[in-house]
């Protein structure tokens, strides 16, 4: 029985793949978490700063002194971003689990419920591997609205659809995590404080994982007798403005655009 491992895709009500795609900012996005930034007052103490709080601030930090919450905030404090990356994987893992759901959420959960494929473009800088791991707690908790079973049931549709052999709910779940995509876009390098060139390049390398995926996916279905006419396309969504400004502005002049873009900014999604 040959196997097509690349195989994955949300289907329509007739069995037919969908060709939509996902890409997620993870804080004040997906989730709301508790990990705070460290920035320094004028009096040299440490001062923590929410994500949700940094979007707002980060162009004016270090430029000019300017008052939060009863500090005058002069700067950021050494190693700032210390829970936002390797160092601070651990506690990753344990404040997904801790955080409140974002304006994305239903979003995030329809795209693990359908099975279809999704990519994490974030500024932190963790191991892309805890990150997959936080998303694999997410779905065997059946957190918030996730729901396992529905799941393995749609990849189990998938195989089907492309006669592959079928597996355990574990090793179904940890194959479709391995397709997905996980761009911690500070790992190793960039900058948290302007990760945009980071998410576009991330989202460059995640277009042509999706190309190359619905190309497939299109000849398999013509070879079931389920013909996939529509064009592949993929949803960003990012509650920072100015990232959706800058992959809106580098994307939308390009003939093949598939993106199109969400802002999430105040916790309401709206196409931008």
């Amino acid at each position: 029985m040959k196997k097509y491992n690349n195989l994955r895709e949300g289907l329509d009500e007739t069995g037919t793949p969908d060709m939509k795609y996902y890409a997620f900012d993870w804080d004040d996005n997906i989730l709301y978490m508790p990990t705070k930034i460290i920035l320094k007052d004028d009096k040299d103490n440490e001062i923590p700063m929410s994500t949700e709080d940094f979007a707002e601030y980060r162009m004016n930090i270090g430029k000019e002194p300017f008052e939060y919450e009863g500090h005058q905030i002069v700067g950021f404090a050494d190693t700032p971003f210390r829970y936002f990356s390797t160092t601070g994987d651990k506690n990753f893992i344990v404040d997904s689990m801790n955080a409140n759901v974002g304006p994305a959420w239903s979003d995030f959960v329809e795209a693990i419920n359908n099975g279809s494929i999704f990519s994490i473009v974030t500024a932190r800088g963790h191991t892309p591997s805890v990150m997959k791991d936080a998303v694999y707690n997410l779905i065997v908790t059946n957190y918030n609205g996730i729901d396992s079973e529905e799941l393995v049931r749609n990849l189990e549709k998938y195989r089907d659809l492309a006669d592959e052999e079928q597996l355990s709910k574990k090793e179904l779940i940890d194959e479709y995590l391995n397709l997905c995509k996980f761009y911690p876009v500070t790992y190793g390098e960039g900058s948290a404080a302007n990760p945009e060139e980071g998410k576009i390049k991330a989202l460059k390398e995640f277009v042509s994982h999706v190309k190359h995926l619905s190309s497939f996916i299109k000849k398999q279905a013509f070879l079931k007798k389920k013909i996939a006419n529509n064009e592949p396309q993929i949803g960003f969504s990012d509650d920072d403005i100015r990232n959706v400004e800058k992959v809106k502005g580098h994307f939308e002049n390009e003939p093949d655009n598939i993106i199109k873009t969400y802002s999430t900014a105040g916790g309401i999604k709206k196409r931008y």
